[in-house]
């Protein structure tokens, strides 16, 4: 009886660790997403609608449509434009605007509308140096200035 009852627990065992090995393989794979560029994307044919992607650009000025966590823009990025329908449970970040960085993540529909569940952004302008003659701007103290 006792190699009976072995086998079953070998067995039992087996089938747990099969499927532990299945559930982390297919989760690994529906996790990974691929960065390309908007030409890159236009290039994978078929497999760009079933990917999971990461395309950047500068959000094209005058196309941004927001209604609550909803946002309809275009990225540029080399004279390639893409359109973004962005369905986040967020709005998009507050430095989301006109001619911003912005990284779209998710998947292209069949439409050639890439539709995007994650989006960041940062604001060009606040990022780039000051421009010769132009004068700094100040900067509002902060209790850990002031602390000092």
């Amino acid at each position: 009886m006792k190699s009976g009852s072995s086998i079953k627990v070998i067995a039992a065992t087996a089938i747990i660790v099969g499927v532990v090995l299945w559930l982390a393989i297919s989760g690994a794979k529906d996790a990974k997403s691929y960065y390309v560029t908007i030409a890159e994307m236009q290039k994978l044919g078929d497999k760009a609608y079933t990917r999971n992607l990461r395309v950047a650009g500068n959000v094209k000025p005058g196309s941004i449509h927001r209604v609550g966590t909803h946002a309809d823009f275009v990225l540029l990025e080399l004279g390639k434009e893409l359109p973004v329908q962005y369905n986040g449970t967020e709005p998009p970040p507050d430095t989301f605007k006109d001619d911003a960085q912005a990284l779209a993540m998710g998947h292209l529909g069949r439409d050639g509308v890439f539709q995007a569940n994650q989006l960041q952004a940062k604001c060009a302008s606040k990022y780039a140096p000051a421009q010769p003659g132009q004068k700094k701007a100040l900067v509002a103290p902060t209790a850990a200035m002031v602390s000092r």
